[in-house]
């Protein structure tokens, strides 16, 4: 709580003139402090702990710093409190104090922290009441984890995400041996688990922690106890259970429950921690119970991990969830347009600006959600209709910067029989069949206007043509785009897909 001098300071700042974020040095002296801090601790530890905090005033030697949820303000509070402190004041040697406070609540009905000005006009509100000064930190008695219960009361860790199912993934080459062991996972009902543990790497946005949701769901609806964690929570957890003295009852905790769900675990620091860890993957593997561990690498690969859990992770199925290719992206763009026509029945994109996008957009799945969200925006709030121009402009800060591609003939040809359902070999053979001829002049069309190579040049490209057959064959294509819309979309999307 604050103590009533600080609500007097606070409005007494005010009426001077003293307090304000907007304060330029105040600013400049807390990059400076993240700066150090980001150095002193590391970039992981940094962006884990650190990269959300903000500074929001400075009052009578009062830092006065924000974060948005309370679970980092406990931590911070628990764990670097003197750190912080200390590396504040070698930047700012008149400093007293650092606060933390909640931004604002998640999911609760409450207003945004106010600004700087309103708050020394106001004294703290809602946001900074109950902030605990960093330099004046008391051990704090918490559970270990909280008890956060399902329906049937049985004890969870952190909640699943509804909408997060084996119904809702969608399947496709690259993630189909991690989608069939989550499944086999999920429904074996034999007693002994199987593939234990099942850990799954991958990078960003290419569904693991999807596939950790649907296995906790399936097999809670099985009526068996689950726990899911992030690595944060369970190193909050443990060192939480060590403050309150109930380390024993976390153990058990963990260790009395069918299946535990671990989500970025490459998190995890801390020697005893990865010790209790350790410990708990054994003490749950000799059960019987299974275990579930993402990762963004194979565990051989976190070298900040003690040798012997990698070791324990590394001994059961290891698998990686690939790259989504093109055909995958393409069906998640289309399942998630068809989830949002049953809200917006008039949000209507065709197949080829879905064929555009996935083809654009390589990264990962969340930057299709996004590229589905902009072109949602675009059509709601213009009215106007999609097409690959609007396309091309809503997703551009989604497409990654590339050097531009260099388009050779051979990709012209394999990317032109892909979408005709022809083989190359027909593209190059003297096949005149009208399923053969137009492809291969569009081909040859696309030859001359995206390279520089003659007109004899892309005639031995195809199956050693006269110049002449290349230069009807271009002339035609040109006719024909100006006359056939359908056409014309067709060859402007393949000119995109090539540059791309």
């Amino acid at each position: 709580m604050f103590r009533s001098e600080d609500h007097r300071t606070f409005a007494a700042a005010s009426e001077s003139g003293v307090a304000g974020a907007a304060d330029q040095g105040a600013t400049e002296t807390w990059t400076r402090v993240k700066r150090r801090l980001r150095a002193e601790l590391g970039e992981d530890i940094f962006s884990s702990w650190f990269g959300r905090l903000e500074l929001d005033t400075v009052v009578d030697g009062c830092a006065y710093l924000t974060v948005p949820t309370r679970f980092l303000k406990s931590w911070i509070e628990s764990h670097y409190s003197d750190r912080v402190l200390a590396l504040y004041r070698t930047e700012a040697p008149h400093l007293e104090r650092v606060i933390v406070a909640v931004r604002s609540g998640v999911g609760r009905d409450q207003s945004a922290l106010r600004r700087p000005a309103e708050i020394a006009r106001l004294g703290p509100g809602p946001a900074l009441a109950g902030a605990k000064p960093i330099g004046e930190v008391k051990p704090l008695s918490l559970a270990a984890i909280p008890e956060e219960r399902n329906e049937s009361g049985e004890l969870g860790g952190a909640p699943l995400d509804t909408r997060l199912t084996f119904d809702s993934f969608i399947v496709g080459r690259s993630n189909a041996l991690a989608h069939a062991a989550a499944d086999r996972v999920a429904h074996h009902q034999n007693g002994q688990a199987i593939y234990n543990p099942l850990y799954l790497h991958a990078g960003v946005g290419l569904g693991k922690t999807h596939l950790l949701h649907a296995i906790g769901h399936e097999v809670r609806s099985q009526g068996r106890r689950v726990i899911y964690l992030t690595a944060d929570r369970f190193m909050y957890g443990f060192v939480a259970s060590l403050k309150a003295q109930t380390s024993l009852a976390f153990k058990e905790r963990l260790r009395g429950i069918d299946l535990l769900i671990l989500d970025d675990v490459q998190f995890i620091q801390g020697k005893q921690i990865q010790q209790e860890f350790g410990h708990t993957l054994n003490a749950l593997i000799d059960a019987g119970r299974q275990i579930v561990v993402a990762a963004d690498r194979p565990p051989t690969d976190l070298e900040a991990l003690d040798e012997r859990v990698r070791s324990r992770l590394a001994g059961g199925l290891v698998v990686e969830v690939g790259g989504l290719d093109e055909a995958l992206r393409a069906s998640i763009l289309s399942t998630r347009i068809e989830a949002l026509k049953i809200v917006h029945p008039t949000f209507d994109v065709g197949a080829n600006v879905i064929a555009y996008v996935a083809h654009a957009i390589t990264a990962n799945g969340r930057d299709l959600e996004g590229a589905v969200n902009r072109l949602l925006a675009h059509a709601t709030l213009s009215g106007s209709a999609i097409t690959l121009e609007t396309a091309e402009v809503a997703i551009r800060d989604l497409v990654r910067n590339r050097e531009p591609k260099r388009v050779k003939i051979e990709d012209i040809q394999k990317l032109v029989a892909s979408r005709y359902n022809v083989s190359r070999s027909d593209i190059l053979s003297e096949r005149r069949t009208a399923a053969v001829v137009r492809p291969r002049q569009i081909a040859m069309y696309l030859s001359k206007v995206l390279t520089l190579r003659s007109l004899p040049e892309i005639g031995r490209r195809f199956g050693g043509r006269d110049h002449t057959t290349v230069l009807h064959a271009v002339r035609k294509i040109e006719k024909a785009l100006g006359e056939d819309n359908t056409l014309s979309d067709e060859v402007e999307l393949l000119k995109r897909m090539l540059q791309e």
